[in-house]
């Protein structure tokens, strides 16, 4: 038979491992959270930003008519509101964003139905906010800068981060 003192002291034994474990699980989650957050604030709108960076990929290479069709247009079905004339003046060789070699993405900012695309250029040119559909990936001129309301800018803050 044994004794009562045999046992004593076992019991703190297996206490103290559960609050290790629940310390340990508790670091994990933070963690993950923390990674998982930062993941998402940086590919949320990773599709929407590729689509951007086609359009200027093809104004880079003078392929015009294949960039005019990402705004959901081409040569046979022009936009209404947005003949093919008036995109090569907005976006042709002789327009005022005829170097898109000094293009980048700048902000990028989820808005209802969609992404606010901002395109920065190096030097003095004002930068151009685009609009991309979320469904259907079209692109357009955006209606306003940024969306409205206050934002932490969140994403753009950490993709500064890791661009360089």
């Amino acid at each position: 038979m044994a004794s009562y003192l045999e046992a004593y002291g076992a019991s703190e034994h297996l206490r103290a491992r559960r609050i290790h474990l629940i310390k340990i699980s508790s670091v994990v989650l933070v963690l993950a959270l923390i990674v998982g957050g930062t993941l998402y604030a940086l590919l949320k709108n990773r599709s929407e930003e590729q689509q951007a960076k086609l359009f200027v990929h093809l104004l880079n290479d003078h392929n015009y008519s294949e960039a005019y069709k990402l705004w959901g247009c081409t040569t046979s079905h022009p936009c209404p509101d947005y003949p093919e004339s008036k995109f090569l003046e907005d976006w042709g060789p002789h327009s005022p964003h005829a170097d898109e070699s000094s293009a980048e993405i700048g902000l990028s900012q989820s808005c209802g139905s969609g992404v606010i695309i901002r395109l920065d250029y190096q030097g003095s040119e004002e930068p151009v906010p685009l609009w991309v559909e979320r469904t259907s990936q079209v692109i357009s001129f955006s209606p306003q800068p940024e969306c409205p309301g206050r934002h932490l800018h969140l994403g753009t803050w950490l993709r500064s981060l890791f661009s360089h």
